[in-house]
């Protein structure tokens, strides 16, 4: 298979690429040294490169994150909103728009965003992050309504959080209660080619129950 990770320069991005790389697929990893996922033509010649070069992508999987937030709603910064809208939104708008025509040629295609418990169940301090969440999910599946009569999927999986094992070094101590290790995310997307994809088209799976 022919997989796109995005955002592949962290811990997430690395557990998600090995475990492809690992069973003999193609990875392309893409982060902001690479590619400038605020730059809509760039995405797209991306997306024709990969073209040209593989004939067809078979996952893509959008790893761009952060996290922004205030102590309590009346601190909220409307700048860490700007930052966030770019990081969680509109680079997922720029990828899923120039991947969309690769995923509905695809046989068995994958697109995949990590959202968060938070857009459900937003705190007063995390507004921003939230709502930038719950767009994304939102975005994701309408790409989700593009595919279904595809052989394709667009899905969303829930964390409340992501741990990896600098976490765990830097904080010896930390229980990190809920929190899903990067592995078994990656896992987690690995498993999503053994199930249907009328099966997973449009869901919200939460790894975290």
């Amino acid at each position: 298979m022919i997989i796109l990770v995005t955002g592949a320069g962290g811990p997430t991005g690395d557990a998600v690429s090995g475990y492809f790389r690992k069973r003999g697929h193609t990875v392309i990893g893409v982060d902001k040294q690479d590619v400038d996922l605020l730059d809509r033509a760039a995405v797209q010649e991306l997306a024709d490169r990969v073209e040209r070069e593989h004939g067809r992508v078979d996952g893509v999987v959008h790893l761009v994150g952060g996290w922004r937030g205030g102590r309590s709603f009346a601190e909220t910064s409307l700048d860490d909103w700007d930052a966030l809208h770019d990081l969680l939104i509109r680079t997922l708008q720029h990828v899923s728009l120039a991947f969309e025509p690769l995923l509905r040629r695809s046989g068995n295609g994958r697109f995949v965003i990590v959202s968060a418990r938070a857009a459900q169940r937003p705190s007063a301090g995390g507004a921003v992050y939230a709502a930038a969440k719950a767009a994304a999910e939102a975005w994701t599946l309408s790409l989700a309504d593009a595919l279904k009569d595809t052989s394709s999927a667009a899905t969303v999986l829930v964390v409340k959080a992501l741990v990896n094992d600098a976490m765990r070094a830097e904080n010896p101590e930390g229980k990190f209660p809920g929190f899903t290790d990067v592995n078994d995310l990656a896992a987690a997307i690995g498993g999503l080619y053994d199930r249907p994809a009328a099966e997973l088209n449009g869901t919200r799976l939460d790894l975290t129950s």
